[in-house]
């Protein structure tokens, strides 16, 4: 077990002094989930469990009384845009980690992880631009209409692309955002594991493909947590979906239908938001949920990547 050093006076110091501003991040965390459940409370009162399980966006600027809200919809679109993001992710985050670390010169690694970074970190906006000018209509062109004419009889595939704006183009920007960020999780867990281990198992006359493949293994753990993490900054990104989902109210599972998500809903409602009686408290109630969904998602990331980290740490 991993004993814990008690701190002298000047660390003592030096934590105390470190502490308010601690203190100042979570209490911004905890007021954020205290407005948005107080601004909510208005429409969870009115339409109670129907406000999650039903898709009716009725707005009625005359008559409050005929105001219908549901987020059945956007929350089905931001879990399912979401998971298909995630799934072509995966295989392409884990790849790029591997080629990274094993295959990538050691003189101009540190550049192509620079060049990770800054993909990660340009503005949303961006992706998105470049989503709705050229993503979309390559891949109606080149690849919905030929999914659509081979695979029809697929779920996935049945519905004919009419726009280029869809659930799927949505899926493949949000894809290729997430890929760094999950990738530098892998990463980092990649070049977590002790020397010792490595050479154990080359020692052992493993060939290059069996010691990557024993790697990742090793590092499982922290792919499904960079996996959960990767689906909650999915699950919340706004700009970008927003101009190449569609923005379109509809439950289909087909890929080439628009849609919404709930991050989308709130940029493109909220701005009118103020001449209805209960879409304030409808839009603040779908921030409140997508919270709680990242909440758990980041939750359960964290402890796995930190319980795995400690197994190694007491090995």
């Amino acid at each position: 077990m991993r004993k814990h050093k008690k701190l002298s006076g000047s660390d003592k110091l030096f934590f105390y002094a470190l502490l308010p501003f601690a203190g100042i991040v979570f209490s911004i965390f905890v007021l954020l989930i205290k407005v948005l459940f107080e601004n909510s409370i208005p429409i969870l009162e009115r339409e109670g469990l129907q406000f999650i399980i039903t898709s009716e966006w009725n707005p009625s600027e005359n008559n409050p009384l005929q105001e219908y809200y549901g987020i059945l919809s956007p929350l089905f679109g931001t879990v399912y845009v979401s998971t298909i993001a995630v799934v072509l992710a995966l295989p392409l985050s884990v790849s790029l980690s591997v080629f990274v670390e094993e295959y990538v010169p050691t003189k101009i690694r540190a550049t192509v992880v620079n060049l990770m970074e800054v993909m990660a970190g340009l503005p949303t906006v961006i992706y998105g631009l470049w989503g709705v000018f050229v993503l979309a209509p390559f891949l109606k062109e080149n690849v919905m209409i030929a999914l659509n004419n081979y695979l029809w009889f697929i779920p996935l595939f049945s519905c004919s692309p009419t726009s280029p704006l869809t659930l799927f183009t949505a899926a493949i920007v949000l894809a290729i955002m997430i890929v760094p960020f999950v990738s530098s999780i892998i990463r980092e867990a990649y070049k977590t594991i002790p020397l010792s281990y490595r050479e154990a198992i080359l020692g052992l006359g493993a060939t290059k493909q069996e010691y990557v493949w024993t790697m990742l293994q090793m590092v499982k753990p922290a792919i499904i947590s960079g996996v959960l993490l990767g689906f909650g900054r999915a699950a919340g990104e706004t700009i970008a979906v927003s101009m190449t989902i569609g923005n379109s109210f509809s439950l289909s599972t087909c890929l080439f239908d628009p849609g919404y998500t709930i991050s989308s809903l709130i940029a493109n409602q909220f701005a009118n938001a103020g001449f209805y009686k209960y879409m304030t408290s409808s839009l603040y109630g779908a921030g409140l949920v997508l919270v709680i969904i990242g909440l758990i998602l980041n939750s359960i990331g964290l402890y796995m990547i930190m319980r795995w980290r400690r197994n190694f740490e007491e090995a």
